[in-house]
């Protein structure tokens, strides 16, 4: 199929999928989404709608597009309304499960491998660059993603870009909260880590989607190397499916990955402050050879392409599904999170975006 084409299916699909889990009550413990299923009952005030069933677009091995549908595990009758759904999409069908998903962070931060250990993700890292561990002096440890400007501005001020939950974490984060470099999971202390302050942060209400999950730390008068393994990385795109992707997180330091569905609407992450968040128009990466592309701690890592293009900032995973079993990661956009903030990547200008 054409992308609209596909894009036009999706629609119609999406609320097949709504009215089949209205008509069979399907119903799924917000507790679940965030907790092991072996935890206690949950009352019926603790429910959130199902049956969790993302659905998107997926690129077809001979070009165009099919449609992608994402469901997890362990939901009662989810299976059901998929198979339902699968029959009405017809062929060009990619179905998956996923396991619970949640940010990347609140997978708990792993300890790093040893090349890891080696290339200083979870370390005291000066000057600062892309890939390290980061975090909100209350939150246990993400990744920094990327060095952003505030556009239109002129100046000295540069920032750090990464995830809520990484930079903020709770509701009750404020604006001038400090900001460590290590993370505090990995030693970062007050006064002598500190690099910055959280500056802003992207809004997410349980009560309506979203579509990222960012914020910002304004950086002290401290050293930075823009440079990833690719190079220094100052555009943009829209992934359209199928790409080769790396990313380089605090966990996991360097992995890569393909893009295997895009513009994925309603997937549930489940949050410990927040509970069960609905997230549109995300794009999914599975890790190549059978290897995860991301685990706790790489929250707020940049993906991009192996050219050196930008496509996401990463938030969410899960540590089980997909065709490997070893679980899928989640990225927002990159254009709609530097759009939202107001931002661009540092070095980057309107003439370089393509």
């Amino acid at each position: 199929m054409e992308r609209y084409e596909a894009q036009k299916l999706k629609e119609q699909l999406a609320g097949f999928a709504r009215e089949l889990a209205e008509r069979h009550g399907v119903v799924v413990p917000q507790a679940q989404a965030q907790a092991p299923q072996t935890g206690p009952a949950v009352s019926a005030a603790e429910v959130v709608r199902a049956p969790t069933l993302a659905i998107g677009l997926a690129p077809q091995p001979g070009g165009g597009y099919g449609i992608a549908v994402r469901y997890r595990l362990g939901v009662p009758r989810a299976r059901s309304i998929v198979r339902r759904v699968e029959a009405e999409a017809g062929p060009a069908v990619d179905v998956r499960r996923t396991g619970r998903i949640r940010p990347i962070a609140d997978l708990g931060p792993r300890p790093p491998a040893p090349a890891a250990q080696s290339a200083g993700e979870t370390g005291r890292v000066r000057p600062l660059r892309p890939g390290v561990s980061i975090g909100h002096v209350d939150v246990t440890a993400g990744t920094l993603g990327a060095f952003v400007t505030r556009r239109g501005l002129t100046g000295p001020a540069l920032y750090a870009l990464s995830n809520y939950h990484v930079l903020a974490g709770s509701p009750e984060a404020r604006p001038g909260d400090v900001v460590l470099q290590p993370g505090p999971a990995d030693g970062g202390d007050y006064p002598e880590d500190r690099v910055g302050a959280l500056s802003e942060v992207v809004r997410l209400d349980p009560d309506e989607a979203s579509w990222t999950d960012a914020a910002l730390a304004r950086l002290d008068d401290v050293a930075v190397e823009y440079e990833y393994p690719v190079g220094r990385v100052t555009k943009t795109a829209r992934a359209m499916g199928g790409e080769l992707v790396e990313k380089v997180g605090r966990t996991t330091a360097l992995t890569r990955g393909r893009v295997t569905a895009i513009e994925l609407d309603d997937v549930i992450v489940g949050y410990e402050d927040l509970g069960a968040l609905s997230f549109d128009d995300q794009i999914e990466i599975e890790g190549l050879g059978g290897e995860p592309f991301s685990r706790g701690g790489d929250s707020g890592a940049l993906v991009y392409r192996e050219d050196g293009v930008a496509l996401g900032l990463l938030f969410a995973g899960s540590e089980t599904g997909g065709r490997a079993g070893k679980g899928l990661t989640y990225a927002n956009p990159i254009d709609a999170v530097l759009e939202v903030l107001g931002i661009e990547l540092a070095g980057e200008t309107a003439s370089a975006r393509r």
